[in-house]
């Protein structure tokens, strides 16, 4: 589905729950909130939601991009949109056209002197790319700057993206006079419509660059350093400002997301900005205390076990968790360890006697208390 298509269909202030008057302030907020209620660590089958979420703020997260949604949203929608067929229709059912053909409806608008007008083909954007990004649980957690291939538009190294052949440069159109439309008379209205000659440019390339046709473009596979943050998450998408496809006639280029897909753990596993880890402990430990050595991101740490603990008690380690996102002062999550008491599956003579004294000295059984009265 194509951004703009997207934009159409999806109501982002109503996915963030906010109006459309909203602050930068209040849309922030309204998004922390619902990213930590739906984030796919914490909440279990929610990360579609937690994506959708995520695409919404990143367009009402920038003002550059909000305003260009806003100004995409205002222009619809015309008689109702249906995902299943793409068309509109009025109440009376008599008018309908595609939604693919969006586009070309909202290209022409009306000036002031009722003169409607299609707008040029001159500089545009460069297309976003995407790419996808392998990382380990470690490199995800403590964040690392690498790079990906990317394969996609970049400026003609031959004619330095003019798309004219050395020597030469491209000349203003003579038939539309360099302005990219060609005006058609219809009564009322006087409609304009792109210049065949340049294709809505304005210039013309008498002799096109041998490499990339004319189009000043040329397709080549390269790789992009990217950053990427402190405890990104599986699944998160990394927007890369200005690495995208090259923009045609001098406009500025798209921009490059990457996927981040994270690789497990064998022994941890995360839980917000929280790692959880499960510890065996013998039964002298668990009944004596003891003190035992875990197992950290970084270095291993001493963790208190007291008398008497029982199979499945939680610890908390305190600040070896993952690193806020949304931190700027370093705060950390913790890390949880369940404690699971090993019960040996064959024992010795020896072993069996001692186990026996031990049962012995127990008169009273933890199970009376389950007696129906």
């Amino acid at each position: 589905m194509s951004t703009q298509r997207e934009w159409f269909e999806k109501d982002y202030y109503k996915i963030l729950g906010v109006s459309p008057s909203a602050t930068q302030k209040e849309i922030t907020s309204a998004y922390r909130k619902l990213a930590k209620k739906h984030h796919p660590d914490t909440s279990s089958g929610s990360e579609e939601h937690f994506k959708e979420i995520s695409a919404a703020y990143e367009v009402l997260g920038n003002s550059s991009k909000r305003k260009e949604y806003d100004e995409v949203r205002s222009l619809g929608p015309m008689g109702g949109f249906t995902r299943a067929t793409g068309t509109s229709t009025d109440a009376t059912g008599g008018f309908s056209f595609r939604l693919d053909d969006l586009g070309d409806l909202f290209g022409d608008f009306v000036n002031r002197s009722g003169r409607t007008s299609r707008r040029t083909s001159g500089p545009q954007r460069g297309d976003n790319l995407e790419a996808e990004l392998h990382l380990s649980f470690q490199d995800a957690i403590e964040g690392v700057t690498t790079t990906v291939n990317v394969l996609g538009y970049v400026g003609c190294s031959r004619c330095g993206g003019t798309g004219a052949a050395a020597g030469t440069l491209p000349v203003t159109c003579q038939r539309c006079n360099g302005r990219g439309v060609l005006d058609d008379n219809q009564g009322l209205f006087s409609l304009s419509r792109l210049c065949d000659d340049c294709g809505g440019t304005g210039r013309k390339i008498q002799t096109p660059c041998s490499l990339c046709g004319g189009s000043g473009l040329v397709k080549k596979s390269r790789q992009v350093k990217v950053r990427i943050p402190p405890g990104v998450l599986n699944g998160q998408r990394i927007r890369v400002k200005g690495r995208g496809n090259m923009g045609k006639n001098n406009a500025p280029p798209g921009d490059l997301y990457v996927t981040v897909h994270v690789q497990e753990h064998k022994l941890f596993k995360r839980k917000g900005n929280n790692l959880t880890l499960t510890v065996p402990i013998t039964f002298p430990e668990a009944a004596l205390g003891a003190d035992i050595q875990v197992p950290t991101l970084h270095d291993p740490v001493t963790l208190r076990i007291p008398p008497g603990t029982s199979s499945g008690r939680v610890f908390r380690v305190r600040g070896k968790g993952v690193a806020s996102q949304n931190s700027h002062n370093g705060t950390r999550g913790d890390l949880l360890v369940t404690v699971d008491v090993i019960v040996p599956s064959k024992l010795s003579a020896a072993e069996r006697s001692l186990v026996a004294a031990v049962a012995e000295i127990y008169q009273k059984s933890p199970r009376e208390y389950l007696q129906v009265q």
